[in-house]
């Protein structure tokens, strides 16, 4: 069974690995797959189902205490597993190459980009000095990053996010591979760059014949890249296909699950759909289906026999829905028609009002460290946050989201502007002074096991901010209430005295909202809570989010480049661009008839669970890819309108002049010269 009917670059039979961590845990057990020249396959399923562990085995790169226990990895028709390291070193980076999932780790911190693209370029293609150089130069300009030959000798550290991930594709091709493995290449990059990364990996697919295993949980990207499609679930592939066919109706229960959860502007009244349970522990042999304990069409002899592979309009499902030899059965699964609209409410005062807030960080050099300039994080915004809504704050990375909702609790301290948190002023204070805006103002940060303390149990973390803001008694109601809070947001109280590490993302997420509702606030800032996030984990997440916004009448600030998470839970919109919003209004409005240029960048940037004709990157022939221009720096922002290097339609004026605010209907408003034009 095989995913391509092409000539096989790569061709993997049976492939089974084991950890012994123990006990011996089988992440990949009895993986078939074959991808053809020119072809994508994308490998789709949830977190800790073994997307990961399948490339770590292909490209022989195993953690310590894992073995390849069985099958074969033919790649030009030569079983890899065999070869000694020795000639596994040639292969790797010369013909298969990887691209990791998370480049701020993958890359080393002690060494110029340039140095670890020659390592490559060394090794693989007997390049050295000028002649490497140049290679390198070239590989960088090709990847898209500016001014090259100087930015070579940067060091990691010296890029942004998306330029450090163009760097490690330039790495990855710095060997000219035929089969590139891409894991998860654009899992936390922005809508922009996400676009503009994978428009750049199909391009040099296209020009070089590579084939490519994309490894991904998000839909959207597989829609645009893949031409099959591969679903894993614990260890095994449950279903296989061409992506047309795939996306117009997916088989396996497990497929149709993962497409229900994804937020829809039309589900706005329901809740999302969610996938009980988690992925099994891989550490047990299985008797019957591994999906039969989440599977909402399981029958009886499910959890008795595993299925066998079944052909179904030229694609293949692993699932007992599809024997012959059973009663015909609709794998399809109903979706939820509860309505949780929120009940009319009478319009609110604001709890949170932020007016012309800026946060500028000084820039010091010379030995005396003299201020020589100042990034301008933010540069003036405004916000009204109140009860029971969602303000969405969105735009690409180093706009200034981030700092904006630190800098609403005082986290980071403004340079100047206005925060009112129930018409009191809370800028400039310090000390026991903030103690009624830390009780109602919390913050939910993008990486919940980078903001949980290692060394202590969850119990623990959530009583901390309790005892410290003194909001919940003595020791006893305290801990009623870790008890309760755990419950509130679906864990067990029996789990309080785990470490974080203990946890899966998803869990965490949840753990890092219930420190947040210990202390009981009227407004939780959330940054980017859904960015690294399976769909089936961030429906969940959604869904209590939302849950307790009703029941609680919280008010939120929802940081995020998620436009599909912004449709769906989202009241209002604000754009932000280098530190100031350039266009702010209620959902309908800023996402389906967008007044400024930059707006409809992000926009026109987001994927969606619906493939096209044409794929990312596919151009006709004789032209080049059009490369995006950087966000500029905030240190030294364009004159005029900052957008105008990036606006098709900017003028003398757009140059020259930064526009002041247009309001329209509602109290929408945005900052463009020439508002009302398509």
């Amino acid at each position: 069974m095989t995913v391509s009917e092409h000539a096989e670059l790569l061709s993997v039979e049976a492939l089974c690995v084991e950890i012994d961590a123990g006990q011996r845990v089988r992440p990949v057990d009895g993986l078939n797959l074959s991808i053809a020249p020119g072809q994508t396959v994308a490998l789709l399923g949830e977190s800790g189902c073994g997307k990961s562990m399948t490339a770590l085995a292909l490209m022989r790169l195993l953690p310590a205490g894992g073995r390849i226990a069985g099958g074969a990895v033919r790649y030009h028709g030569t079983d890899v597993l065999a070869f000694p390291e020795a000639r596994m070193r040639q292969v790797r980076g010369g013909g298969m190459a990887m691209i990791f999932q998370e480049p701020s780790t993958s890359l080393n911190p002690v060494m110029t980009v340039y140095r670890q693209i020659e390592e490559v370029l060394n090794r693989h293609r007997g390049l050295s000095g000028a002649p490497a150089r140049a290679e390198a130069a070239r590989l960088l300009s090709a990847v898209g990053i500016p001014d090259a030959e100087r930015r070579l000798d940067e060091y990691p550290f010296q890029f942004s996010g998306g330029m450090k991930q163009r760097a490690m594709i330039a790495m990855a091709l710095a060997g000219n591979p035929d089969l590139l493995i891409a894991d998860e290449p654009t899992t936390a990059l922005d809508v922009t760059l996400q676009s503009q990364v994978l428009d750049l990996l199909a391009d040099l697919q296209a020009s070089r014949q590579m084939g490519m295993l994309l490894i991904t949980h998000d839909l959207g990207v597989v829609a645009r890249m893949a031409h099959s499609v591969a679903v894993m679930y614990a260890g095994e592939l449950i279903e296989t296909g061409a992506r047309e066919a795939f996306f117009s109706a997916p088989l396996h229960p497990y497929s149709r699950k993962l497409f229900a959860a994804l937020p829809t502007p039309a589900g706005r009244l329901r809740p999302l759909e969610t996938l009980p349970g988690m992925v099994p522990r891989l550490d047990k042999p299985f008797v019957g289906c591994r999906f039969a304990p989440r599977c909402p069409s399981a029958m009886a002899h499910c959890a008795e026999r595993a299925p066998r592979w079944y052909e179904r309009e030229g694609r293949q499902v692993r699932c007992h829905l599809y024997d012959p030899a059973l009663p015909v059965q609709d794998a399809r699964t109903t979706a939820v028609q509860e309505d949780v609209s929120a009940a009319s409410l009478a319009p609110a005062e604001a709890l949170l009002e932020v007016s012309d807030l800026k946060v500028h960080f000084p820039v010091r050099k010379g030995v005396l460290k003299r201020i020589t300039g100042q990034v301008k994080a933010v540069d003036g915004i405004s916000l009204t946050l109140t009860p029971g809504k969602t303000l969405a704050l969105v735009g690409e990375s180093g706009c200034g989201k981030t700092t904006a909702g630190k800098a609403l609790m005082q986290l980071v301290r403004p340079t100047a502007g206005s925060v009112k948190l129930s018409g009191v002023e809370q800028a400039g204070r310090r000390g026991s002074a903030l103690q009624a805006l830390r009780r109602q103002v919390q913050m939910v940060f993008q990486d919940p096991f980078a903001s949980l303390n290692p060394r202590m149990r969850i119990g623990d973390i959530l009583e901390e901010g309790m005892a410290a803001l003194k909001t919940a008694g003595n020791a006893r109601e305290r801990s009623t209430r870790v008890d309760e809070l755990l419950a509130r947001v679906g864990l067990d109280a029996e789990m309080r005295d785990r470490y974080p590490h203990a946890f899966s993302g998803g869990q965490r997420q949840r753990i890092a909202l219930a420190r947040a509702l210990a202390v009981s606030p009227k407004v939780i800032v959330c940054d980017e809570p859904t960015s690294a996030l399976d769909v089936s984990v961030q429906a969940q997440i959604l869904n209590l989010l939302r849950d307790v916004q009703r029941s609680e009448q919280l008010a939120y600030l929802f940081i995020t480049h998620n436009i599909a998470v912004v449709d769906y839970l989202a009241d209002d919109v604000a754009a932000m661009y280098l530190g100031r919003i350039v266009e702010q209004g209620d959902r309908e409005q800023v996402l389906r008839q967008p007044r400024h240029p930059y707006t409809r960048t992000l926009l026109d940037a987001v994927l969606t669970a619906t493939p096209s004709d044409a794929r990312a990157g596919e151009h006709p022939v004789g032209t080049a890819p059009q490369v995006e221009i950087s966000l500029p720096s905030p240190l030294n922002p364009p004159s005029g309108c900052h957008f105008h290097p990036r606006c098709a339609r900017a003028d003398g004026r757009c140059r020259s002049h930064y526009p002041e605010k247009t309001f329209f209907e509602g109290g929408n408003y945005v900052r463009c010269h020439y508002p009302t034009l398509d």
